[in-house]
């Protein structure tokens, strides 16, 4: 391996003087297998001298290091980083257990119920199970018992959140949904208070507050104009932000979409829901054809993973959002929406199909709603409509 990256004799010697000698080559080949250039698995191998040395690994055999131990020894970024991948890459690191919450056991059935009884998609089930130990570990419950549980623990720690001013009234009333779904459950299974869950009220939202902002139009083509070109993020770019902003797709569609995905033949376009998982075909559009092939013959790397958008830089993994893609662009063009990431494209997309006079059920069939309830909000941001209704003269009626 060393023979590939250096030429100079004495380099090669230098390499190959220092202990570990296999561990190290053969970490790096690995690298190698994954993408990583010449001068990035160097770069590497340099770091990988200091590291043998800065953690005294020749002495230490076998024996497993903690990140802590690492984060002490070595205080270069970069080298700490290299030093936990590679300690992982020869079972050597040793991981700190994760702290457990002391309602683990009950998250845990209720994640159960939510996938086979409910049958809810799995992102619905991770975010509550992520957010349900965060929720609990507030209440500040004494015994860790959920029979502690009073309506008052849970409205004081809502009312503490509202406080801090890092949570908005909607964050704050969908925390208090999930409270309310797993309380229900709790109750069925006869671990807290009867009634506690119907106790349990988020803030008050107020009708104009959840209004569905999002850029214009002309913003949207501005947005589009500045990935033209040929620098390969902007060719990228091109081709997430309108599948975003045509689609009205979300974020998790997006990164989640396969290379099959895409029938070139028949040209439509094959989506899976994120949060439903429901499958919705559309006709692929020329432009935004042209924009993922483009994307396809000049930019996408040669990777055996089968996801349509990948990473730039080595090791080449698939996409794991666009948030950063559609931001960094939007906060150019237009510094003033209380959001900037992929989901305001959505918010453009339903407004434009509403301005061209599609109806509520048929943006919400694009859109992929299941409730129309969900899509009906667009109604309020039809501010030309609510104009002609606002302007209908009644004829002296009055």
């Amino acid at each position: 391996m060393f023979d590939q990256l250096y030429v100079c004799p004495r380099a090669l010697a230098r390499h190959r003087s220092v202990p570990l000698l296999k561990e190290r080559r053969d970490f790096l080949a690995h690298l190698a297998d994954q993408g990583f250039s010449r001068e990035r698995c160097r770069t590497i191998a340099q770091a990988l001298l200091l590291i043998v040395n800065d953690l005294r690994l020749a002495r230490r055999s076998d024996e497993s290091i903690t990140r802590d131990e690492i984060k002490q020894t070595i205080d270069d970024r970069f080298r700490y980083q290299v030093a936990v991948r590679w300690l992982q890459f020869l079972g050597r690191l040793k991981e700190q257990p994760s702290a457990v919450s002391p309602f683990a056991t009950e998250i845990n059935a209720f994640a159960s119920y939510m996938q086979h009884e409910r049958g809810l998609a799995s992102v619905t089930i991770r975010l509550r199970c992520w957010l349900l130990p965060r929720i609990l570990n507030r209440l500040k419950i004494e015994n860790g018992s959920l029979r502690e549980v009073t309506p008052g623990h849970i409205d004081e720690a809502l009312q503490e959140m509202l406080g801090e001013g890092r949570y908005s009234r909607v964050t704050v009333r969908d925390w208090a949904g999930a409270l309310r779904v797993f309380f229900r459950f709790a109750e069925s299974q006869d671990w807290c208070r009867k009634g506690l869950a119907d106790s349990i009220q988020g803030p008050r939202i107020y009708s104009q507050s959840s209004l569905p902002w999002g850029p214009s139009w002309d913003e949207v083509r501005q947005l589009l104009a500045m990935t033209e070109g040929d620098r390969p993020a902007d060719i990228r770019a091109r081709a997430i932000l309108m599948l975003l902003a045509i689609y009205g797709l979300r974020n998790g569609e997006v990164t989640h979409l396969r290379l099959n995905d895409f029938d070139w033949e028949r040209e439509l376009l094959t989506v899976t829901g994120s949060k439903t998982q429901r499958v919705r075909t559309f006709p692929l559009i020329r432009s935004v054809g042209d924009a993922v092939l483009r994307y396809l013959q000049e930019v996408r790397p040669k990777s055996s993973h089968r996801e349509m958008f990948l990473t730039r830089c080595t090791p080449f993994r698939p996409l794991n959002s666009t948030w950063p893609i559609v931001a960094y662009r939007l906060r150019s063009i237009n510094s003033s929406l209380p959001h900037h990431g992929p989901h305001a494209l959505r918010h453009a997309c339903a407004t434009r199909l509403l301005n061209r006079g599609l109806t509520l059920k048929e943006i919400g069939d694009h859109l992929g709603h299941l409730d129309p309830d969900t899509t009906r909000i667009y109604a309020k941001v039809d501010l030309v409509g609510l104009r002609e209704v606002a302007d209908f003269d009644l004829g002296g009626l009055l």
